[in-house]
């Protein structure tokens, strides 16, 4: 995987991390000046790893069948792409449960 690759990944989580934890809005309504709904951010999220997971597929499929526009190192990349995107969302699955668990044990 190329190491550009990995920084610019890395650089888009950490701009998301610092505008979740400022609290900046992630992205913008149907009508571009109301906030987006949460469910709407986390249907886009998991949309985007499906996506990531298919197109890794779809590359593994083309090189294990010799196309020859396909290489190694773009099939390497996809997969990759895939695997962090899915481990960012599994991580943010994570959070939501404990997040939920903790609203549970509140005392009212």
């Amino acid at each position: 995987m190329n190491s550009t690759d990995i920084s610019q990944v890395l650089a888009q989580i950490r701009v998301m991390s610092g505008q979740a934890q400022a609290g900046v809005k992630l992205s913008e309504g149907p009508a571009g000046n109301e906030p987006a709904m949460f469910s709407d951010v986390l249907k886009n999220s998991l949309a985007a790893v499906n996506t990531a997971q298919a197109r890794a597929g779809e590359l593994g499929e083309k090189f294990q069948a010799n196309d020859p526009s396909i290489d190694l190192a773009q099939v390497m990349v996809a997969v990759e792409k895939a695997s962090v995107s899915f481990e960012a969302m599994t991580q943010v699955r994570n959070k939501l449960v404990e997040a939920y668990q903790e609203v549970m044990r509140m005392q009212v």
